[in-house]
């Protein structure tokens, strides 16, 4: 009897547990359809909002596109080799006796001219004159009474004489100008002792590093144009020719040294001072450009939208670099162009600056050289521009 009472309390416990997860199973079915519906209302606004945000950034985007306005832009390039270093007198003569003595005359001061063979500086020379007048008395004894033979020595011996009394002397040895003077009469020099210097200006030259990679592009008689700090015009100069051989310098790198020459200069411009330069290597090229985000087309015709009156005029462009398309026919530089496509208000402010805000326009001055040589076109890195190019 007690075991079938034990088996009907197991059996009425086993209902109650069942009918107990029955009725969690109900509640919590109860409670599904209220997550569905939040999460339904949630995804609804979110497509809401981003519907409004896309067409909000679809608006901003048309009404930037209309108010940008470019400026096309004229620029020159410069192909050229770019160059340095300091100017050098035509010819320079470091003023020295040829043996020691005393200045007896001074002849010139800084700043004279004097013509080649002039004397500048006279050495006491008594006893080199006194050996010259004992050798003639001896010669002429010689000839009464002596032999030919004997003569001609006393001859040949003259002329070492001569030279001695000569070497008293320091003279100039091609027309110039007394640059600096630091000797008086009076003062003992020795022979290695420097006391002035005599430059030649009739012109100026100089020799300048060129990289090996760029003598094949150099021609006798280029022009070179010299910016001095002393100056604030350009000087024009010209290439007079480099060697058959390169040169490495302490940096390791191979170059050629080229001779250049200035022929007329201002006065301010003197000897030793520091120069920079650019030698043209060819014409200059002018282009016109404008940012490619100007461009539009119709039926394959690239052409562009006056900001002022709206007409659109159809041009002919290639590819410049990745922001500037080339304009070869349609414009002329200065004019003021409406955009076509968004997203040329950034490259336009990459420019270094140029844009003025929403207004394009490039740089004056090209691109020149590329540092101390170079010259050619920029790579510009490619060109990517709007549809239909």
């Amino acid at each position: 009897m007690s075991k079938n009472k034990k088996q009907k309390t197991e059996i009425e416990n086993s209902e109650n547990t069942e009918n107990q997860i029955e009725l969690k199973t109900k509640k919590a079915r109860k409670k599904m359809p209220k997550v569905l519906k939040v999460l339904i209302i949630l995804i609804i606004i979110g497509g809401v909002v981003a519907a409004g945000l896309f067409v909000a950034r679809k608006i901003i985007s048309k009404n930037e596109v209309a108010n940008t306005v470019y400026t096309v832009t004229k620029e020159t390039y410069e192909n050229v080799i770019e160059i340095s270093g300091a100017i050098a007198a035509a010819q320079s003569q470091t003023l020295k006796a040829s043996s020691a003595g005393t200045v007896t005359q001074v002849y010139v001061k800084q700043g004279d001219t004097v013509k080649k063979g002039d004397i500048i500086i006279q050495l006491d020379d008594t006893t080199e004159r006194y050996n010259l007048a004992k050798h003639d008395y001896e010669t002429q004894t010689v000839l009464i009474t002596g032999s030919a033979r004997e003569y001609q020595l006393k001859l040949n011996q003259r002329t070492s004489l001569v030279q001695k009394v000569n070497e008293r002397k320091v003279t100039a040895t091609f027309d110039g100008i007394v640059a600096n003077m630091s000797v008086a009469v009076g003062d003992y020099i020795e022979a290695k002792d420097d006391i002035g210097t005599l430059v030649d200006t009739s012109y100026l030259t100089a020799q300048v590093e060129v990289a090996e990679t760029d003598v094949s592009k150099l021609k006798v008689g280029q022009e070179v144009d010299f910016t001095f700090s002393a100056s604030n015009e350009t000087v024009k100069g010209y290439v007079v020719g480099w060697p058959a051989i390169g040169t490495v310098t302490s940096r390791g790198a191979t170059v050629v040294k080229v001779t250049v020459r200035i022929d007329e200069y201002p006065e301010t411009i003197l000897p030793n001072f520091s120069f920079s330069g650019k030698i043209k290597i060819a014409p200059d090229e002018n282009y016109i450009l404008v940012s490619r985000y100007a461009i539009g087309r119709e039926d394959g015709q690239a052409f562009v939208e006056l900001a002022d009156s709206g007409e659109k005029i159809n041009v002919t462009v290639s590819p410049y670099d990745k922001d500037y398309v080339k304009v070869e026919s349609g414009l002329s530089g200065g004019e003021r162009v409406k955009a076509q496509s968004a997203g040329g208000a950034s490259g336009t402010q990459r420019r270094n600056g140029m844009g003025g805000g929403m207004s394009g326009g490039m740089p004056s001055g090209g691109g020149g050289g590329s540092g101390r040589s170079g010259g050619g076109m920029p790579s510009g890195g490619g060109f990517s521009g709007p549809p239909g190019f």
